[in-house]
């Protein structure tokens, strides 16, 4: 059965005739006698196209189209007219028909036209649904947890979110400043323009001020042609820096100067670049103590500090430890196509009990961590790294550390398919590193 097609017409002789034709086609057809019964099958029923009289008993076919396209965008609407004119064609199109056809005259056409407009509604509303996905994997659901604090975080942010004002996230490292930006751009207006993140304390002072910037060809050694700042790209969007407190000063100067008035120079060029751009900024350290001790431009604190939100750390967040494990749990496994486990009571415990020195990051690095050592339908204390256990030592295949580290990587390079770079990223050391203890340990993978 194909995708149901809803005729909207009073006239019940032609709308019936029209039904038997599009049903012969494999269609499922539905049939509403005037607008307002339209809108209620449009409302709950899985309609893709619409064929729709202009003249009906209670709304204007034509400016019917607007109305449906404001319930559900993707619905392709013909329209049909026993005598049609100019002006209403222009106007149909002009409110996003897809098309407008004379009775009588336009017959051979309908069957063809429908394809058409089905295959093209089909398309936009996969495209909704990629849409939704997107804001569901980056918006406000994806910040997990009851407690207090984050609760609060997230309404402020929420609250901010449809304005254009520029946000400051401040909190310890790990606690998922990145998530709350994203989650800012996807519930704002910008939504659909870029999302550009930049971790500061990645790049020297000069590189830093290319990425951001761009340079003109010529500028300095090695820049054989223009090259388009992060500012350039986000233009329109959303520009998310990071570990903002590591800008050098001049840096910060031209940054407060794109806050001012959205304008700033290319290095090597002499013409002004204007961009419209949000900034959402992050920092683990206190900039007002910064900006007090000489550190970071007193001015520029001010300007960022307008609004700003604190993300606490896991530490405070005992009661949300559970959920975000649990999460962190079903997408590790699913990454590695195994059955999702279940889980030991006390595993729980000693997450409750730990630390969480590196937050959110630290507990979804551990939560991989036990995912790839998982060999048994069930997550065990056991599999949790040794500092969970007050000093203690789990079971293992061998207490002595060659052979613990020699178990390990073996089961790093299965989890990963042999793929050594990804090996080496996940334990953490280089590659270089990684192909001496393979050949140290004599390791070798079926």
């Amino acid at each position: 059965m194909k995708s149901s097609i809803l005729i909207i017409d009073d006239e019940v002789k032609l709308s019936e005739l029209m039904a038997r034709i599009l049903m012969l086609e494999g269609y499922h057809v539905i049939q509403a006698p005037n607008a307002k019964a339209g809108l209620r099958i449009i409302e709950r029923e899985d309609v893709r196209v619409v064929l729709s009289d202009v003249k009906l008993p209670d709304a204007n076919g034509v400016e019917l189209v607007q109305r449906i396209k404001q319930i559900k965008p993707y619905i392709e609407i013909i329209n049909l007219t026993a005598f049609g004119t100019i002006s209403d064609g222009v106007l149909a199109i002009k409110n996003g028909a897809f098309d407008y056809l004379t009775k009588g005259d336009d017959n051979d056409r309908i069957i063809p036209l429908v394809s058409k407009a089905l295959d093209k509604a089909n398309l936009q509303y996969h495209i909704n649904e990629l849409q939704n996905e997107v804001e569901a994997q980056h918006g406000f659901p994806i910040v997990l947890g009851q407690s207090p604090a984050i609760l609060e975080a997230a309404e402020l942010a929420k609250k901010v979110a449809c304005t254009d004002a520029t946000v400051l996230l401040l909190g310890e490292t790990g606690t998922g400043k990145e998530v709350f930006a994203e989650a800012i751009h996807y519930e704002s207006l910008r939504k659909d323009k870029p999302f550009v993140a930049v971790n500061c304390s990645a790049f020297s002072k000069e590189l830093l001020e290319s990425e951001l910037f761009g340079y003109k060809a010529g500028a300095f050694t090695g820049a054989i042609k223009d090259k388009k700042g992060l500012f350039e790209e986000a233009n329109g969007g959303t520009i998310f820096l990071d570990e903002l407190g590591e800008m050098s000063h001049d840096l910060q100067a031209k940054l407060l100067r794109v806050l001012e008035n959205g304008t700033f120079i290319k290095i090597g060029e002499t013409r002004t670049i204007k961009v419209n751009v949000r900034l959402i900024a992050a920092t683990n350290r206190d900039l007002q103590k910064e900006s007090e001790d000489g550190h970071f431009r007193l001015d520029l604190f001010y300007r960022l500090s307008g609004f700003s939100i604190v993300l606490p750390p896991l530490r405070d967040r005992i009661g949300d430890i559970e959920v975000l494990a649990r999460h962190f749990i079903k997408l590790y496994s699913a990454k590695v196509k195994k059955k999702q486990p279940d889980v030991d009571e006390n595993f729980f415990k000693l997450l409750n009990q730990h630390k969480w020195n590196g937050n959110i990051r630290e507990l979804k690095n551990v939560i991989e961590r036990v995912i790839i050592l998982m060999d048994e339908p069930i997550l065990t204390p056991k599999l949790l790294p040794n500092e969970f256990h007050n000093g203690g030592y789990y079971d293992l295949v061998a207490l002595d550390l060659d052979s613990v580290e020699r178990h390990h990587i073996r089961r790093v390079l299965k989890y990963v398919k042999g793929n050594k770079s990804e090996a080496a990223r996940v334990l953490g050391i280089g590659l270089a590193t990684l192909y001496r203890k393979i050949e140290e340990y004599h390791i070798i993978m079926n």
